[in-house]
């Protein structure tokens, strides 16, 4: 049975739908992305997974838990990461950490924790003296605190510098080593493809795709982008017929075909077959960025 399972869930805002029929689940031990634009009902499927929100529709279960009739079970196996949270702002790392440990009957050891996310050196220091950065590695922290079987990470790495973004990266990979699932909301592409085993891209309230990172690059119109000059003109009509050719196009002497890894392939011999060099030949793959924007973007009628 999958961990995380939403099933039709809707919400709404002044009649406004911000989540509309939005479907998955979350296997055990893995880590699940959302993806979307801003606006998009990440923000609020997460809090109805949480139990933070009343769905007006659909079904909600963790762990084959309702998150709201059966909150005090989820909570002790949920840890939570919110994009917005503030603690009082007199208190230190040390008293946050070890006050949160008090709440679970098998907390994990908050020294390490701290070790692990850089905040040994700030255990004395008060919560409203850390930046930015600081702050957002403790509540990091105090999601993980209660050895939650899944924890809940809202704009994981926001306010961190690259460094801190990789080190933290690699403390989630090591959590979800450890047998606990990960469910990520994320705006950034390059942490979404480095962390996550798949992903829902969603638009509008609505699941627009849901993939590996790899599947929805591999299926994203992008593809694979040839580019070169060819040193004498290429017929419309072998072009079209290139497998699984999408589209071409020229602009000044350049030829820029987007197809697939089996497209490189049989350009290299229809190049070859009327001896045509190819000058400045430029071979890209897509990236998750592509694929996102393609999913996501709004085109105007």
């Amino acid at each position: 049975m999958p961990i995380i399972e939403v099933q039709g869930l809707r919400k709404a805002y002044g009649g406004r739908p911000v989540v509309d029929d939005v479907s998955f689940a979350v296997e055990e031990g893995e880590i699940f992305g959302i993806l979307g634009p801003n606006g998009a009902g990440k923000t609020t499927t997460v809090e109805c997974v949480e139990g933070l929100r009343v769905p007006d529709a659909g079904t909600v279960r963790v762990a084959g838990l309702d998150p709201r009739a059966d909150r005090e079970k989820v909570t002790r196996l949920l840890g939570v990461q919110l994009q917005e949270s503030e603690l009082q702002e007199k208190l230190t790392v040390r008293e946050a950490l070890e006050l949160y440990s008090a709440f679970y009957p098998a907390p994990a050891d908050w020294r390490e924790l701290a070790g692990r996310l850089g905040l040994q050196e700030k255990l004395a220091t008060r919560f409203g003296n850390l930046s930015g950065g600081q702050k957002q590695r403790l509540f990091i922290a105090l999601a993980l605190i209660g050895a939650p079987r899944v924890v809940v990470l809202d704009e994981l790495t926001t306010g961190l510098d690259p460094r801190a973004r990789r080190d933290t990266w690699k403390l989630i990979r090591e959590v979800r080593d450890s047998g606990v699932t990960v469910l990520l909301v994320t705006h950034f592409m390059e942490e979404a493809q480095y962390l996550c085993d798949r992903l829902a891209v969603i638009k509008e309230g609505r699941v627009a795709a849901l993939d590996t990172p790899a599947g929805l690059v591999r299926h994203s119109a992008g593809g694979t982008v040839i580019s070169f000059a060819p040193s004498r003109p290429l017929d419309d009509a072998e072009l079209a017929a290139l497998p699984e050719a999408h589209t071409f196009e020229r602009r000044d002497e350049r030829l820029t075909i987007h197809g697939t890894d089996a497209t490189v392939n049989a350009v290299i011999s229809l190049l070859a077959r009327h001896q045509i060099t190819a000058h400045q030949l430029r071979v890209t793959d897509a990236t998750l960025d592509d694929a996102f924007l393609e999913l996501t973007e709004t085109r105007e009628n």
